[in-house]
């Protein structure tokens, strides 16, 4: 078996590890080992494909990396919320009347029933609307639902 075929399966095997992770770092080394193929069917020496391989691999994960993750990771894609950072931007409705002063309130929010504190300590009546800004362990601060 020839070099230039050895740096060809080797390109290959990272490329197949690259798609089975998620990172966009072993596809770097398939990018050397590519340049070390051309070198070798040019007739180069193992030294020169060693050390270009070791050469373009790095290149590419300093340069070339960023530029990947952006454009597979980043482009078009909206954060998505989970668990109880999802509540917050939704809208509920008091279940207990919301009283900083008597330490009671509670908001129903799809099914959920939370402890509910109000944003400015107002009071907000049992069955108004209002929606949650925030989230402290167990505890939800509402503010109330814009009309």
């Amino acid at each position: 078996m020839e070099l230039w075929q050895i740096w060809l399966i080797v390109a290959l095997l990272f490329f197949v590890i690259e798609i089975l992770t998620t990172g966009v770092a072993v596809i770097c080394f398939s990018f050397g080992a590519l340049a070390s193929m051309i070198v070798a069917l040019c007739g180069g020496n193992i030294t020169l494909q060693v050390i270009l391989f070791a050469v373009v691999s790095l290149l590419s994960l300093i340069f070339l990396r960023p530029v990947l993750v952006k454009l597979f990771y980043k482009k078009g894609k909206k954060e998505v919320k989970t668990n109880v950072d999802a509540l917050i931007g939704r809208i509920g409705v008091v279940s207990e009347t919301i009283d900083f002063a008597k330490n009671q309130g509670r908001v129903a929010v799809d099914g959920d029933d939370w402890k509910a504190v109000s944003q400015d300590d107002s009071v907000i009546e049992k069955g108004e609307k209002v929606e949650i800004v925030k989230i402290e362990s167990i505890i939800v601060t509402v503010k109330r639902a814009v009309k």
